[in-house]
């Protein structure tokens, strides 16, 4: 068995994010990586996928982007390449798979296909994106059925209608892609969050960035629950807005939320699909009105406030045929979930999700990192992360000092 202070479950950019705050604090500790660095960027991830945020939002401790295309967003291979140099003269130690993690003496029991670890603390950073979050939808034989993680291209898809559920970023940029390519697409359409790529001539994330929004506390807001619930931004990597109207335009065909399927050959849809356009249309103008107000009070002079066109809402459709000259795939965009299965420790709601305060548990010495609205509203973007490890550390240290001090 092998010992240090802090173990780091995980290599991408919030566990090297705090690999870098732990090593300014001086603190010892090892980087545990089942696959390669950025693994899930490696394996996770379609081929023309690029970041939702803007380059210059591309932000870990130590580090800030310096190319020359500030306002453009970083594609899979330019992510991959940033993390595996953010690595250089980290403690990682990839391939090493994590099994269990488990209280013992005083700190943690770290069992991995490649030995075992003690350590006094453990930083829990596999982040809010392990596994596709599938609904439980019998699908009727001969309908292939990929997740966003699984999806690479159009041309990897059989011929045939394609029905993508999920209207968040995903969903809406698998949606765009194979509209572009010619196929006949069906949207499935829940609760979204609708965003405009830029506003008074701005990206929006900058209006976010530096009206504080994304800074918003986890211990501020009044529901809490509901703000780690809330789905992601419907943004592309891209410069332009891509929402429900502009889908509309490429002639996305636009249905409610998959209720299910009816005598294995039909796709049945709810009807709410007006309600929950006119909500995020509502929530979208709150947004802008926030934002007009502090760009008032803090003298910014970007031109006039702008408002966008409501959601077109066609005629409502409540079934779709499954199998030949119908739908013949259906593409799950229907969010991710952390996997933290290998964790065994008493942090557990009934529901299994991790209970925490900001990434701080109720085990003496256990964080979890990266997961949504942890300690701020930018938590699960790679500007996020740098942030709640500097904070996430500050208490490990003092949880450490306080060992320290019991045992003197």
């Amino acid at each position: 068995m092998r010992h240090t202070t802090t173990v780091v479950v995980g290599a991408g950019h919030c566990g090297l994010a705090v690999s870098r705050c732990l090593a300014q604090r001086s603190v010892d500790h090892v980087v545990l990586e089942r696959g390669e660095v950025a693994h899930s960027w490696r394996t996770q991830r379609w081929d023309s996928l690029r970041l939702l945020t803007p380059n210059w939002m591309t932000r870990l401790p130590g580090r800030a982007y310096t190319g020359d295309d500030p306002h453009g967003y970083l594609g899979v291979p330019e992510v991959v390449r940033l993390l595996e140099d953010y690595a250089t003269g980290a403690p990682v130690l990839t391939g090493t798979t994590v099994a269990s993690v488990r209280p013992r003496d005083q700190g943690y029991l770290a069992r991995t296909d490649r030995g075992s670890w003690h350590a006094r603390t453990v930083v829990v950073a596999t982040g809010a994106a392990a596994v596709p979050a599938r609904p439980v939808v019998a699908l009727p034989a001969g309908i292939t059925a990929v997740t966003a993680v699984d999806y690479r291209n159009p041309d990897r898809l059989p011929d045939g209608g394609v029905l993508v559920v999920g209207a968040s970023a995903s969903g809406i940029q698998i949606a765009d892609e194979l509209a572009r390519s010619g196929r006949p697409v069906t949207l499935a359409v829940g609760e979204h969050v609708r965003m405009p790529r830029t506003y008074r001539g701005r990206d929006i994330l900058w209006w976010m960035d530096a009206s504080g929004l994304l800074d918003e506390r986890w211990d501020a807001v009044p529901d809490l629950a509901r703000a780690r619930a809330l789905p992601s931004m419907q943004l592309a990597g891209a410069p332009r807005t891509l929402d429900l109207n502009a889908l509309r335009g490429l002639g996305v065909r636009l249905v409610g939320r998959l209720a299910g399927v009816r005598d294995g050959a039909t796709a049945q849809f709810s009807g709410s699909l007006a309600n929950v356009c006119a909500l995020a249309d509502l929530k979208l103008g709150r947004l802008l009105d926030t934002i007009d107000a502090w760009a008032a009070r803090a003298g910014v002079d970007a031109g006039p406030p702008q408002r966008f066109a409501a959601t077109e809402v066609p005629a409502p459709v409540l079934s779709a045929r499954l199998g030949p000259e119908g739908i013949e795939t259906v593409v799950w965009a229907t969010g991710l979930r952390p996997d933290l299965s290998f964790l065994d420790a008493a942090v557990f709601d009934q529901k299994g999700r991790v209970v925490h305060d900001g990434g701080v548990t109720a085990a003496p010495g256990l964080y979890v990192l990266g997961l949504p609205f942890l300690r701020r509203r930018r938590s699960t973007l790679i500007d996020g992360a740098g942030a709640d490890a500097r904070d996430l550390v500050d208490h490990l240290v003092a949880h450490l000092d306080t060992l320290a001090r019991r045992a003197s």
